[in-house]
């Protein structure tokens, strides 16, 4: 299981670790509300700059690595990654670098100079053009987007206030992640970007421009686009020539280019994995080895190819200009592209630390880039997890500092002291149903208790909290705690803090806003039966994903059986607000990163009765009971034609299983054959397969463009 950025607040024991779960996304946990089980697929768009939680531990600063290789063999281990590969840059150089495998992945491949895939990290690129042009006087960071992209349109008028900055520092407004077809396998289609607009055009805001920063994906692939209209590049053009020459940088690429890349692997699978391509490149489609990521890095402390006051205005505060916490150490404090401009654990000797990380679903990244003393490093795995690579990196820079004669306080965060005391009454009205990427019913009790119950895991026993004379509500241990807030838009939000230490990496302080409470929603007895219904007997199906997504995978991981013990919260579906029996919406208003990736969805049934279910970034789903039996017809023969929609064509196994199908195809088309747990039984685009011995009560899936013609014998 791997466990990001806490999302949400909970505890649990783990190889006798206890650890702070994540409550929110993950493709890899079993248990999860109904809705996301339906919509598991759709949580791939948001992998892009998803963070860890790391276990809690008493340790404080022991067990710290000595050198770089002990702390990247940490992050290594510890992320369960197959391999791993770090850097560490320093006045010019790199001076130190390296990468291994891990000793339970003898099989995978690593060539030496192996490049990976830095999901998000890519951003930095995508902000250093942005730089570029306005130190350029080509673009000016406070102007609406709509100067440089008049194409660019929503079905929502405030879309005509997002100015570019807003896109650097996640404050937008835009839902988050309209990334169909966008994450594939060896296939450097771009259409994630290309239709970008057409798919924002439709779509509303979930809050007022330069409300709040919550991380946006989109918001990046909008600031692509902005710099290939103001240069008349594409992006990775405009990079080769303007940032990568120049810095003599030769091992970064983009999907497509040949280059030598760490293999990737689907868990308990020893067969590699196709290339992992993003279709959005300046949101997180870069690949790069961990030297020339460092370098880059190096390259944001101030070498003259970005200027001195662009790189002091990506480090500023940015996230401090909408709603946030009251100031703390975080794992987020956005800037201009930065997760995190006060990174700990630097911040408490004072030293400017700068960090980004990046996720795909196969590949993990971390910068992080000490400017006032000319130092970055980065991490790189196949495989584990961010954080885990930007700790990693951190202890790297600990280490040069230190033999610099610099020295960097790690000694753990506390909560500051307080007792047990009454509680005020009025903190009883904050009882309610409260969400984020997932929903919480937290009770409030006269005696001080607050308990915590977590809906969509079941698995999870209630965890209670005891009120103290600060205002926090305590765990057992005193080393997390939970406080309500009003914040200045009149929401009431549940706000968290704990550290947690990972022997061998350091420690991770949290302080930010896990959830928002809900506003009561009224709706009828039927209405809410409705959905209720429609979420606990459907199975969907994605039928607009091209052939090569990842999704097609992921729906294997994704989990289809129903928890009967989740509760559902009345006039919700999950967290999202039911409008009518056939709309919810998306009302959750929280900074940071569990407010982000919102979408609003809706549902039909067509005439001839099949449940159909669309998302507002998109996404369309139909209902599996729908698909047919497929049919080899008199001669064991068959066709199967892609519809001119393009929607991928499945099919019940039925009668044919035991049989062997061939399978004669098109070019830019696949197909997917799953048993009847959804694991993938046979995959032309993962293992290049023409036939598959039918599995019973399995099911297929054929994509490719609309007309395409799959011509099929079985025997």
């Amino acid at each position: 299981m791997t466990f990001h950025r806490l999302e949400g607040v909970g505890w649990e024991h783990h190889n006798g670790v206890r650890r702070q779960f994540r409550t929110g996304k993950d493709l890899h946990m079993k248990q999860r509300e109904a809705i996301r089980k339906r919509l598991a697929v759709l949580a791939l768009a948001l992998t892009l700059c998803l963070h860890i939680c790391v276990p809690a531990s008493a340790e404080g600063t022991k067990n710290l690595p000595d050198t770089a290789k002990e702390a990247a063999e940490s992050a290594l281990t510890y992320g369960q990654a197959t391999s791993i590969s770090w850097a560490v840059w320093q006045d010019g150089k790199i001076i130190e670098s390296g990468s291994q495998k891990s000793p339970q992945a003898p099989h995978a491949d690593l060539p030496a100079g192996s490049a990976y895939c830095i999901g998000s990290v890519s951003k930095m690129y995508t902000t250093a053009a942005v730089m570029q042009l306005a130190d350029a006087g080509k673009l000016e960071l406070d102007k609406p987007v709509t100067t440089y992209l008049p194409e660019f349109k929503m079905a929502d008028p405030r879309y005509k206030d997002i100015t570019v900055r807003m896109l650097l520092n996640h404050s937008s407004g835009l839902m988050g992640s309209s990334m169909g077809s966008a994450l594939l396998f060896d296939d450097d289609c771009d259409e994630g970007t290309s239709q970008l607009l057409e798919r924002l055009a439709t779509q509303r805001l979930k809050a007022d421009p330069g409300a709040y920063s919550v991380y946006c994906n989109d918001g990046f692939t909008l600031a692509q686009l902005v710099v290939e209209a103001v240069s008349g590049q594409g992006l990775m053009e405009y990079l080769r020539a303007n940032i990568l020459q120049p810095l003599s940088l030769t091992h970064t690429y983009a999907p497509g280019e040949e280059f030598d890349h760490a293999e990737i692997y689907q868990t308990g699978d020893p067969r590699p994995l196709p290339t992992d391509c993003l279709g959005v490149l300046g949101a997180g489609g870069i690949y790069a080895t961990a030297e020339d990521l460092a370098a880059f890095g190096g390259a944001l402390t101030g070498d003259g190819v970005i200027s001195g006051e662009a790189l002091d205005a990506m480090a500023a505060p940015e996230y401090k200009k909408g709603v946030w916490p009251e100031e703390a150490p975080d794992s987020l404090a956005f800037g201009l592209g930065w997760d995190n401009v006060n990174w700990y654990p630097f911040s408490q000797s004072k030293i400017k630390a700068l960090v980004k990380g990046g996720d795909t679903q196969y590949y993990h990244a971390g910068l992080v880039v000490l400017p006032e003393h000319g130092m970055a490093a980065a991490v790189l795995s196949a495989g584990g997890v961010s954080t885990y690579n930007e700790m990693a990196a951190s202890q790297m820079l600990v280490s040069a500092l230190s033999a610099e004669g610099v020295s960097v306080d790690q000694r753990p965060i506390t909560l500051p002291a307080a007792k047990p005391a009454p509680m005020p009454a009025e903190l009883l009205e904050n009882a309610g149903y409260y969400g984020s990427i997932m929903p919480y019913l937290v009770e409030v009790s006269k005696d001080g208790t607050l308990t915590m119950n977590y809906l969509s895991r079941p698995d999870v026993p209630p965890q209670s909290f005891t009120y103290h004379d600060d205002g926090t509500f305590r765990d057992k241990d005193g080393t997390a705690s939970l406080q309500f807030v009003k914040e200045e838009n009149g929401q009431t939000y549940l706000y968290q803090k704990a550290f947690t230490q990972l022997p061998g990496l350091g420690g991770l302080p949290t302080a930010n806003y896990a959830a928002v409470k809900l506003p009561k929603n009224d709706v009828s007895k039927d209405v809410q039966t409705a959905w209720d219904t429609a979420m606990t007997s459907v199975n969907l199906f994605p039928m607009n994903e091209r052939y090569s997504s990842q999704i097609y995978l992921a729906i294997a991981s994704a989990g289809t059986e129903f928890d009967s013990e989740t509760e559902s919260i009345p006039g919700y579906v999950s967290a999202l607000q039911i409008v009518d029996e056939s709309n919810a919406a998306y009302v959750i208003q929280v900074p940071g990163n569990v407010g982000r990736d919102g979408y609003d969805i809706k549902t039909e049934r067509d005439q001839n009765g099949v449940f159909w279910m669309y998302t507002s970034n998109g996404a369309v789903y139909m209902d599996a009971s729908a698909a047919p039996e497929i049919s080899t017809g008199q001669s064991n023969a068959s066709r199967c034609t892609i519809q001119p929609n393009g929607y991928a064509r499945w099919y019940k196994i039925g009668s044919a299983a035991g049989k062997t199908m061939a399978v004669q195809m098109p070019e830019d088309a696949g197909f997917w054959v799953y048993d009847a747990k959804g694991q993938v039984a046979a995959s032309s685009v993962l293992w290049d397969d023409a036939s598959s011995t039918l599995p019973t009560d399995g099911y297929i899936a054929f994509a490719g463009d609309p007309g395409a013609v799959f011509s099929l014998t079985c025997s």
